[in-house]
């Protein structure tokens, strides 16, 4: 096995001209554009109307609540990719950007790892093809023309008690989570209390996500409500003239972009929500040309089946009209440990009994997908090199009682050829006819949404809206709003709103502490507990770790 890094690992690979891995997609010269070497941007209006044959099968990679063991989701989906072409299957990736937030932060890149990787890497997590650069130019001058227009004589009537539009930057900033600004005079504005997001928070990245053509995404930009006038009417980006020039910021990033696979696998890789504060897919425009490209395409949300999954299902499948044709569930033996109750520095250590408490975790998520979703599902087991055969075993001996295969994945360390297993099992799952079903219905309250989403997905006892929620999901059903789905803001980490309670948890509360309207991006975001939309950084940031050398060379990504 190798010892060497991701990025020693990307770096040591001859990467196939662009011009090929556009070719395997049956894409023109006139279909893209070269972005340097080793990326392109593929035109989203180019004539569909040629690959009519194809409207792959669509693959949905979720995953346990992560943990600080790690579960490997995108290299699963890597791995799986290349596995499903080593069978003879045309298949495409389409996955999101990484944010550069937590590429200096914590969790690191989204590039997959080992030999399942995204390349060339470094460029993927560091500015890509500057996609959400663009994303928070368009974001911010939103922000300025509403700032200027109060300046100006607010014409609008804008109350600025009501202002919820914020600025954004693509980094983990906690000192910009609350600012005053407008300060020192006029001429500097009007003071007020303001905040930043990171970019991927922004109802812009949703928009660009969820739009399926540039004017789909001019209109959804000038459905934006940025406050509320005097008389509590909404305010949008329209009314303030600023979403044809956010357009025209984005003219580019809309375009997907394609890169590759160490195997030579095409991918899509395009949009960056996060799972947790947004709804965590990748754009509607690359995941329909993937699969108007392609025989299958594989494709992830983030985090778990309660916070991406069911975005998935809720919101861009609802959207779309396509669910999808598998599910992949992955886990590790690591993880489920740590949901047992095994401490992580001694994950290394065979542990029978915390690998069976933490099942618990698996089978919540499989219920998820099962019974609410009606999808059929595969776990994958993430191999580590700290597995047991005694836990592997075990593990392996569940299947028949949870009525599911489990197939053990070893991408990282041997690429496709360690994911044939799982590739066979995905195939023959999307065979199967399958309808799928969405959590709840769009009838139903703002409130008895919510409580559904608690119950049903989360296995909870009750979602409880504080007196500020409640007056905020009153005025959004009287304004016309509450027949949207909810993008559910939650920590990742457990089903319930907090961090701490692992495994699957009971009889609990979910308090909904503020209602957010995204009109743009069609959904109502619900913060709950203390999640935030700016991250922080840990005391040990891996941008500690980054550097680059002479010749330009990039080390200390992982």
């Amino acid at each position: 096995m190798s010892h060497l890094t991701d990025i020693e690992i990307a770096q040591a690979y001859q990467l196939q001209p662009m011009e090929e891995i556009a070719s395997k997609l049956g894409l023109s010269e006139e279909d893209y554009a070269l972005y340097g070497k080793n990326k392109a941007k593929v035109d989203h209006r180019l004539d569909r109307g040629r690959f009519t044959d194809k409207q792959g099968k669509l693959v949905l990679v979720t995953a346990i609540s992560p943990t600080a063991a790690g579960e490997g989701k995108t290299t699963t989906s890597v791995g799986l990719a290349d596995a499903m072409n080593q069978l003879g299957y045309q298949t495409t990736l389409a996955l999101r950007e990484p944010s550069l937030g937590p590429v200096f932060g914590m969790k690191g890149g989204a590039a997959g790892g080992g030999y399942a990787q995204v390349v060339p890497m470094e460029e993927i997590n560091l500015h890509f093809t500057g996609d959400l650069h663009a994303i928070g130019a368009a974001n911010n001058l939103l922000a300025a023309m509403l700032d200027n227009h109060i300046h100006h004589g607010n014409q609008l009537a804008i109350d600025t008690r009501t202002i919820s539009w914020k600025r954004v930057v693509d980094m983990n900033d906690r000192q910009l989570r609350q600012i005053v600004d407008g300060l020192c005079g006029r001429a500097n504005g009007v003071p007020r209390e303001d905040g930043f997001d990171i970019t991927v928070a922004s109802e812009v990245m949703a928009i660009l996500c969820l739009a399926s053509d540039l004017e789909d995404l001019k209109d959804r930009l000038g459905r934006i409500v940025v406050a509320f006038n005097d008389e509590g009417q909404p305010v949008t980006a329209e009314d303030l003239k600023a979403h044809h020039a956010m357009a025209a910021l984005l003219k580019e990033a809309i375009n997907p972009n394609l890169v590759q696979t160490l195997e030579g696998t095409p991918a899509f890789i395009h949009g960056g929500p996060f799972a947790n504060i947004a709804h965590g897919c990748n754009s509607v425009i690359a995941t329909e040309l993937a699969r108007d490209l392609s025989d299958y395409v594989v494709t992830e949300a983030g985090f778990g089946s309660d916070l991406g999954a069911e975005k998935f299902i809720d919101i861009k499948a609802r959207q779309t009209g396509k669910m999808p044709d598998a599910v992949v569930l992955v886990a590790t033996i690591r993880a489920l440990k740590m949901h047992g109750g095994q401490a992580k520095d001694d994950l290394g250590q065979e542990n029978l009994q915390a690998l069976e408490a933490g099942l618990v975790n698996l089978e919540r998520h499989l219920a998820n997908i099962r019974q609410v979703f009606q999808l059929p599902v595969v776990v994958a087991i993430n191999k580590f090199p700290t597995d047991t055969a005694k836990e592997q075993a075990w593990l392996a001996g569940q299947a028949d009682r949870l009525g599911v295969q489990i197939v053990e994945s070893d991408v990282w360390a041997q690429g496709g050829k360690g994911g044939l297993a799982l590739a066979q099992a995905v195939v023959d799952l999307c065979q199967e006819e399958s309808q799928g079903q969405f959590s709840y219905d769009l009838d139903l309250s703002i409130q008895d949404k919510l409580q559904t989403l608690v119950e049903k997905v989360y296995g909870g006892k009750r979602a409880v809206l504080t007196a500020a929620a409640r007056k905020q999901a009153q005025q959004l059903a009287d304004l016309g709003y509450g027949h949207l789905p909810i993008c559910v803001a939650k920590t990742q980490y457990s089903f319930s709103d907090s961090a701490k309670r692992l495994g699957a948890p009971e009889d609990f509360d979910v308090t909904i502490r503020q209602l957010k309207l995204s009109a743009g991006a069609g959904f109502i975001v619900a913060l709950t507990g203390s999640i935030m939309t700016m991250p922080g950084l840990p005391k040990h940031p891996a941008a500690e770790g980054i550097d680059i050398d002479r010749q330009g060379q990039i080390t200390g990504l992982f």
